[in-house]
């Protein structure tokens, strides 16, 4: 005869039923870490995790140094205007000018050149080496400079993409230092939607970076206007940082807060072969002494 069943006590124990493993908070905390890592890798995304836009701007072979001045300023065109101190006649140039004719211009009697070579952090010039080597080659001292976006990322990412990019300095006598071309925004808001303490922020960060990066006080290219709008007239910078102004007609016009003299003037944007014309403000022994450093 089979046994019977036991009869079951009321009393006892019962095998909890099975549930589903809950993480502890460190456990979410690494996989939350995890996936905010896997998110910043990603192209594009570190920017709009941090605020920024995408890096790469919009139409960068239309930005060049001035480009936004004369459409908010106008100004009448000036091709040559009185020398009434010693100055050094020079060009600034990007990749809207194409291939340069470096003897054409070192024959009509310029001997610096500005570069283009970077705008943000998603932007170099496509025609760099033809202008930066062409303008050295005819005996041109040359330089570079860097078009700011400075609501796409920060200043010293952006310092540190110039100087990866053209913008470093080399003590052969020939290289002068760069430039930041500090100018109204070509994609929106002409302040970059950015106070006027943001944005004296972010160039403090790009000079200080660059300054680490090659051992020079890089130039500040702005307008009196824009500076004036967009930073309060900040004066903060006048005694280290030397001034570039574009001003179309027949003189620097007032400078901004801070500074007492200019050391580059852009005083046209149609001038011959390359339309942007400049004039160094002293002899070309003080140019010299600004590449020699």
């Amino acid at each position: 005869m089979s046994a019977l069943p036991r009869p079951t006590s009321p009393h006892a124990r019962r095998r909890p039923a099975t549930r589903a493993a809950v993480p502890s908070f460190p456990t979410l905390l690494t996989l939350l870490l995890a996936v905010f890592a896997l998110l910043v890798a990603l192209p594009g995304t570190a920017h709009a995790a941090g605020g920024f836009a995408a890096p790469r701007p919009g139409h960068p072979d239309r930005d060049w140094m001035g480009s936004t001045v004369r459409l908010h300023e106008g100004g009448r065109s000036v091709n040559e205007p009185a020398r009434l101190t010693a100055s050094v006649e020079g060009v600034d140039v990007s990749s809207h000018n194409g291939n340069v004719a470096w003897s054409t211009l070192w024959n009509s009697g310029a001997r610096f050149a500005y570069v283009k070579a970077t705008e943000g952090t998603g932007y170099t010039n496509p025609y760099f080496a033809q202008q930066y080597n062409g303008s050295y080659n005819v005996g041109m001292l040359r330089g570079s400079y860097h078009f700011a976006l400075p609501d796409h990322s920060g200043g010293a990412a952006q310092a540190n993409y110039f100087a990866d990019h053209g913008g470093g300095w080399s003590a052969d006598g020939r290289t002068l230092p760069g430039v930041l071309d500090m100018e109204y925004n070509p994609y929106g808001d002409i302040c970059y939607g950015m106070s006027a303490t943001a944005l004296v922020d972010w160039m403090t960060d790009f000079f200080g970076t660059y300054r680490q990066r090659t051992g020079r006080d890089a130039v500040l290219y702005t307008s009196t206007a824009w500076w004036q709008r967009c930073t309060g007239d900040y004066a903060g910078f006048g005694a280290v940082n030397p001034l570039w102004i574009p001003r179309y007609s027949g003189s620097p016009g007032t400078l901004p807060a801070g500074w007492s003299f200019h050391t580059f003037w852009q005083y046209t944007d149609t001038g011959p072969t390359v339309g942007d014309h400049n004039r160094f403000n002293g002899s070309q022994s003080r140019l010299q002494a600004l590449a020699d450093g």
